[in-house]
């Protein structure tokens, strides 16, 4: 398999596949939502179950154009019901895909960790992780976490990069460069997550960590620019090609893939990891391009699993 550069590829690869992924969808009364999905059911790879106030489903279809009828709609009584609903039957194998519609984050994710009725696993890390496509980056370029794990110790950043290169072999990258980012390369006591970083790269090199180039500290510009390496004098086996960036917080990582987005047009495709099917959680602020390419990112995904 050739390795896929974009997110339209991303979506060529997965029309190519020739399967439909059940997206069974919680408080689906969104216009980029139903915009998504009707893309991807027009192209052959999706079939959205929608749960939420049907009335208000039709109606927001209607608005955009979209015929219904093409949807299973399953009528809720308010989005706490709507979302458990929908989680149950990715639960039951009745969906391959859970999708975050017109619902609070915290009622979503509330259900998909549920100890008995979820879809976490035990002891299973829950993480993000996001494809992002940049104009002036020559590949896409895979961050984490933008939207789950705070503060993540030791344990939750190698799952954060195992789920990483997980998510960036399913591209076709066979051994993807893996940069720890930091505000410098340099290991010091000052910036705790170096010595985690320090860490990590050597657990990399004795093989405990598989599948990947593993390198960090890394500030962004030794991680995505060649000529930065080049500047400083600094030998790495990422140089400014990095296929992922790990991020030491959710502060940084989000606050980075936010500016890109709003100042650098970006566009992205992101999943939560760690559950046992993949579930598309979203902005209500993102685009309906955006989102449709998370949906094909988790149709991807489906199939890994």
């Amino acid at each position: 398999m050739q390795p896929i550069r974009s997110l339209e590829g991303l979506a060529g690869h997965v029309r190519s596949l020739g399967r439909v992924t059940r997206i069974a969808v919680a408080a689906a009364e969104d216009a980029n939502t139903l915009e998504s999905l009707a893309r991807a059911a027009s192209e052959g790879f999706v079939h959205g179950i929608l749960l939420g106030s049907k009335a208000k489903i039709e109606r927001v279809c209607a608005e955009l154009g979209i015929d219904s009828t093409g949807f299973e709609i399953i009528d809720s009584e308010n989005d706490a019901q709507a979302t458990a609903q929908a989680t149950q039957m990715v639960k039951d194998g009745q969906a391959d895909v859970l999708m975050k519609g017109l619902v609070n984050t915290d009622v979503f994710l509330k259900a998909v960790l549920h100890k008995e009725k979820g879809i976490l696993p035990p002891k299973a890390v829950m993480s993000y992780v996001c494809a992002l496509e940049l104009p002036k980056y020559h590949k896409l370029l895979f961050i984490t976490d933008t939207a789950v794990l705070t503060n993540p110790d030791l344990n939750q950043k190698i799952a954060m990069l195992n789920y990483s290169v997980a998510m960036a072999r399913s591209f076709g990258i066979e051994k993807p460069k893996v940069a720890l980012i930091s505000a410098t390369e340099k290991v010091t006591a000052g910036l705790p997550n170096t010595l985690e970083y320090a860490q990590m790269s050597q657990m990399a090199a004795r093989g405990q960590i598989k599948n990947c180039i593993v390198d960090g500290p890394l500030d962004v510009f030794l991680a995505c620019d060649p000529a930065a390496a080049q500047i400083k004098g600094i030998q790495s086996p990422i140089a400014g090609d990095a296929d992922i960036l790990v991020f030491p917080s959710l502060e940084s990582a989000n606050s980075f893939y936010k500016g890109l987005m709003l100042w650098a047009g970006g566009e992205l495709a992101g999943l939560i990891q760690g559950t046992s099917k993949p579930v598309v959680v979203m902005s209500r602020s993102e685009s309906a391009a955006s989102k449709y390419y998370c949906v094909a990112l988790s149709c991807l995904m489906a199939g890994e699993q």
